[in-house]
């Protein structure tokens, strides 16, 4: 059954995501589990003009880079005054860059000069503000890592922890949620893979055990589990399930202030991590806070519920949410030759109304496989209907993670996290197929093969489409299949064709997917009177079908006799529908 969508106020953003340390990397040594000297680091300044430009000419408007807060490491960097970390609680020889152990500091991997690292951040900001770009980072609410000690917080800000009763299990004034009486055991007992540069790193002696970054209660984690990490008080009891928010717990004061401290270095937006395991009270209370003085900073939900993604909105008050358990795992499945497009239909109507316009769409990011890889499809060839249906389907945001756009495929065991599809954001790495399109900081794609300049063609021309589609931007969304499925349309297979219109009073378009990887089909795609009643056409008119996206396809055709199309495997066709005379409806 039809159901319009709400117009929303221009949320179309294309947000392509940098993880900071792998993107300006021109060493591909790649030694499993290798040193920062060895496998080389990328830094803020790699990421110079060239890069930015491409990046806007690319069509981005948002840089989302990840891996900026100081996380734990085992390079030491003590000779700069920065405390190092027991090689025990960090996984991989860099780190991940969700084990935050100092709020207010960057990575110093990340800057030429160290002691300076802080200003090289502030310079990125600036120059990626001056080609037009805004700029997002991570804010990791949830969890932080074992050894956190900030060195870098302002005069009279208290150091999470520093004031917590260890004594007791539960407390609204703590930061911690602790295990009194037992001793924190790490799962990670292999000397192997501890590199520590120096023998006088401080061992953790944690006693009594924090409750782990997961939530799990147990002083001996999982080595699968978020062992370096520890879960931070919000007031929500983990032990008996009570809420404590009055008086506003001591940590949502200090991650006000973190907030704070980061939009004041003129960040545009934060993609807040794990966000649905934090209180949405805390949300409401924060986010509110920090509105009344940047009203146009963002934030972005990494959140796996469902069931809460109206609260997180609505209550929560923040302004996109990651459509993963949804749009991804729907378009996943078809991608990978076992989904239905009738999942599809299922997406939209329960993200129809006021909802859609706040979903964050992507096919990759740093947590998830790549395309190209053999955990995925194998081919980035696949992600052309998939792509274009995740970034023309609503009026919501959509997400490139870097590579993506040539088909980076992260093969083999790069260090902690194996071989399973992803690339890396635990380890020192250089990223060969990537290295084509960095050519030594020009960032002009001149070692590129035929295949990977198509393919960033393809991605680049649907980002300038979505730019430029005013019916994408702003427009309604009219599902199809109903008018399609059971014979309606000759050869249409509602399985592996989705067809859809977005439209605005002053553009209409037409949007048709193949996600079959190896069949043709010929079909009619009908258009019902009551589309072209909300469109605001005829039915019974003539009408020019165009194709302004990868073909020079340009069909006549009656509305009442649907539009005749032929679509090869995994292609699409997206139609811009023109009226051969004026109409009068």
């Amino acid at each position: 059954m039809y159901t319009e969508s709400v117009v929303p106020t221009m949320d179309k953003l294309i947000i392509y995501q940098i993880f900071t340390r792998l993107f300006g990397n021109q060493n591909t040594t790649n030694r499993p589990y290798g040193s920062r000297d060895e496998n080389g680091v990328g830094k803020f300044n790699d990421i110079n003009e060239a890069a930015l430009k491409a990046i806007r000419q690319f069509g981005a408007s948002h840089i989302w880079f990840t891996g900026i807060i100081e996380h734990a490491t085992e390079t030491n960097y003590s000779a700069q005054g920065i405390r190092p970390d027991d090689p025990i609680v960090v996984k991989g020889r860099a780190g991940s860059p969700y084990a935050v152990k100092d709020y207010y500091d960057v990575d110093p991997d990340l800057a030429v000069d160290v002691p300076n690292r802080m200003a090289e951040f502030e310079a990125l900001v600036l120059r990626t503000h001056s080609h037009g770009l805004k700029v997002i980072i991570d804010f990791v609410p949830n969890h932080v890592a074992r050894q956190y000690q900030s060195d870098s917080k302002p005069a009279g800000i208290a150091d999470l922890g520093q004031n917590d009763d260890t004594s007791l299990a539960f407390s609204s004034a703590n930061n911690f949620y602790y295990l009194p009486g037992q001793q924190f055991i790490s799962p990670d007992q292999d000397p192997l893979h501890h590199h520590a540069d120096s023998a006088s790193v401080p061992k953790l002696k944690e006693f009594p055990a924090k409750v782990t970054g997961s939530g799990s209660l147990t002083a001996t984690p999982d080595i699968n589990d978020w062992y370096e990490t520890v879960k931070l008080n919000y007031g929500y009891n983990v032990f008996d399930g009570s809420a404590h928010f009055n008086p506003i717990p001591a940590t949502w004061h200090q991650m006000l202030d973190i907030l704070l401290f980061w939009a004041e270095k003129g960040v545009d937006g934060f993609r807040c991590d794990m966000a649905h395991l934090v209180p949405v009270a805390f949300w409401n209370w924060a986010i509110g806070r920090v509105k009344q003085r940047y009203p146009r900073l963002i934030f972005i939900a990494e959140i796996y519920d469902p069931g809460l993604y109206r609260s997180f909105i609505f209550e929560g008050r923040f302004d996109y949410l990651y459509d993963k358990v949804g749009l991804y795992d729907a378009v996943r499945r078809l991608m990978e030759g076992h989904g239905s497009c009738y999942e599809l239909t299922s997406v939209w109507q329960h993200e129809s109304g006021d909802f859609a316009q706040h979903m964050l769409r992507f096919l990759e990011t740093h947590d998830e496989q790549r395309i190209a890889s053999r955990f995925f499809t194998n081919d980035p060839w696949a992600a052309i209907p998939g792509m274009t249906l995740t970034a023309t389907m609503h009026t919501g945001p959509v997400l490139l993670y870097f590579g993506q756009e040539i088909g980076v495929c992260a093969e083999g065991a790069e260090g902690f996290s194996g071989d399973d599809g992803r690339t890396t954001i635990f380890d020192y790495w250089g990223l060969p197929d990537w290295q084509g399109w960095l050519n030594k900081g020009r960032y002009d794609g001149a070692g590129l093969t035929d295949n990977q300049r198509s393919l960033r063609a393809f991605y680049q021309q649907l980002n300038h489409l979505v730019t430029n589609s005013d019916a994408i931007q702003n427009g309604y969304f009219y599902d199809l299949q109903y008018a399609n499925d059971n014979g309606q349309g000759p050869g249409y297979d509602a399985h592996q064709v989705y067809s859809y219109l977005r439209y605005t009073e002053r553009q209409q378009l037409l949007i048709v997917c193949n996600f079959s990887s190896d069949k043709t089909y010929s079909t009619t795609i009908t258009i019902p009177q009551a589309a072209f009643g909300a469109m605001k056409k005829e039915a019974a008119q003539t009408y020019w079908f165009n194709d302004i996206f990868m073909s020079d396809t340009r069909i006549e055709t009656s509305g009442l006799a649907g539009v005749p199309i032929q679509l090869p495997p995994r292609s699409v066709r997206i139609f811009e529908i023109k009226s051969q005379k004026k109409s009068y409806f």
